[in-house]
């Protein structure tokens, strides 16, 4: 009977590190939920089987914009007609050993198909640029006029202000007419100061 406890204890202790190895689990996956789930820290970035190219876009974006521009001009309609025409041509009139493109012209069609197909795309991409340039310059624009009516609302209330100032400064004829009646009625007190000595002379 002493023999069975002591059978049982082992039992418990492999149960108990089976329960502690999975309560450990459970919490280091918590803790890794925990931590991507907030937004500080990034997530792994898994590399993928196959890379993609790599492609500069302020550099891809300033072709396009080039290109857009160039077939916004008349040169490029001037090129395209005279391509198209020689195109015709050469394949209506040369020599049937010598035409790779007989009427009607299907090389061309696709030609064309794919040149405006690619076209359409980078007029976008253009216009995108564009329209994010016009944006910040907006932005700009607004600051700036915000600064200016702020500027212009301080001066206002400078000039207001100095205006007011300006108002309780004593002027020159101000100036002028009180030193006069401080004058006289100095003058004044000196002749009511004489007049008693004089009287008294006389008698």
């Amino acid at each position: 009977m002493a023999d069975k406890p002591e059978k049982k204890r082992p039992v418990r202790r492999i149960a108990e590190k089976r329960n502690e190895g999975r309560d450990r689990h459970r919490q280091k996956e918590a803790e890794e939920r925990a931590r991507l789930a907030r937004l500080d820290t990034p997530r792994e970035v898994r590399r993928p089987l196959v890379r993609r190219p790599a492609v500069k876009q302020d550099a891809f974006g300033i072709f396009a914009e080039q290109f857009a521009r160039f077939m916004g001009t008349a040169r490029f309609l001037i090129y395209m007609t005279l391509f198209v025409l020689i195109w015709i041509g050469w394949n209506w009139l040369a020599p049937p050993d010598l035409r790779w493109d007989d009427y009607p012209f299907i090389f061309l069609t696709l030609m064309l198909s794919l040149q405006a197909s690619y076209a359409a795309p980078l007029i976008l991409l253009a216009q995108n640029r564009q329209e994010v340039r016009d944006r910040v310059v907006n932005e700009q624009d607004r600051q700036a006029n915000a600064r200016a009516h702020a500027d212009m609302e301080f001066l206002a209330r400078e000039v207001a202000s100095l205006r007011m100032a300006l108002g309780e400064v004593a002027t020159r004829d101000f100036l002028r007419s009180e030193l006069r009646n401080l004058v006289e009625e100095m003058r004044e007190d000196d002749e009511g100061d004489e007049d008693p000595s004089d009287s008294a002379h006389e008698k």
